[in-house]
């Protein structure tokens, strides 16, 4: 079984910056698209940021586009996403997850899974 363990997230104010990590139980991900998303209260898992491991595809989300990078430890089986900018609007709990597809590249949440449990990002005005 896989298992993707977020950390880094925390309070910070508005303008700030956060490092989130993705650590993978296991290196078997070459080829996969992993992906970031978040999931603010009362509102739906939204797509962030993805990433094809062993690869050179990136997609950001149009609002975090320019603030956030995703990164990758091959050595470490760790993806990090790098927020910058951070603004009360990405307050959200951050997930990450594969994707189901060999070099399958989405934002649908349905094609995602072995999801972490999330590690809570809270941004101050």
């Amino acid at each position: 079984q896989v298992q993707l363990v977020e950390s880094g997230g925390g309070l910070v104010q508005a303008g700030g910056s956060l490092r989130l990590s993705c650590a993978a139980s296991r290196d078997f991900f070459m080829g996969y698209t992993m992906g970031w998303f978040r999931q603010a209260p009362g509102k739906e898992r939204e797509f962030v940021a993805a990433m094809i491991w062993g690869g050179s595809y990136t997609d950001y989300a149009d609002s975090v586009k320019g603030r956030f990078t995703a990164s990758r430890d091959n050595a470490k089986n760790t993806m990090y996403l790098q927020m910058n900018d951070l603004k009360p609007e990405d307050t959200a709990v951050y997930y990450c997850a594969v994707h189901q597809t060999y070099y399958g590249r989405s934002r649908n949440v349905d094609d995602y899974h072995y999801w972490g449990q999330g590690t809570q990002v809270t941004v101050s005005s």
